[in-house]
């Protein structure tokens, strides 16, 4: 059994290469030697968003605070709320984040392929943004 204190992880701020606007992640835990999955919750001001992206493996996000939004490539812009569970299929092109107005905070949960988890892409405009 391993127990990881509150405080022993610092958070860091998302990069700008990955995220638009002001971002925060947690660690909450990293893939072992007999797992593949690691968890982070993440957290987004209003207007922050991740960039375009896909997972090898797909990607589950747990809404616990604010409002956010959710999109996949070709799909419309969705809301996501405290409850929610957002799950994106291994590949499927998207992104997340905040509404304009409301902050967004949700936990998500990944598995690395091969040693990959995620390959960033392009910036989501302010237009895509734009419901």
């Amino acid at each position: 059994m391993e127990i990881i204190k509150n405080g022993a992880q610092p958070s860091s701020k998302g990069p700008e290469a990955w995220f638009t606007g002001a971002v925060r992640i947690d660690p909450l835990f990293q893939k072992k030697a007999a797992t593949k999955g690691a968890g982070a919750l993440v957290t987004f001001e209003p207007g922050a968003r991740t960039a375009w992206h896909t997972h090898p493996a797909g990607q589950t996000l747990i809404v616990i605070s604010g409002l956010g939004w959710v999109q996949r490539e070709g799909g419309p812009v969705e809301e996501i709320r405290p409850g929610d569970i957002v799950w994106f299929e291994p590949n499927e092109k998207h992104w997340h984040g905040a509404s304009p107005d409301k902050a967004m905070s949700h936990i998500a949960v990944q598995e690395d392929v091969n040693g990959e988890v995620v390959t960033w892409m392009e910036k989501v405009t302010d237009s895509e943004y734009s419901k």
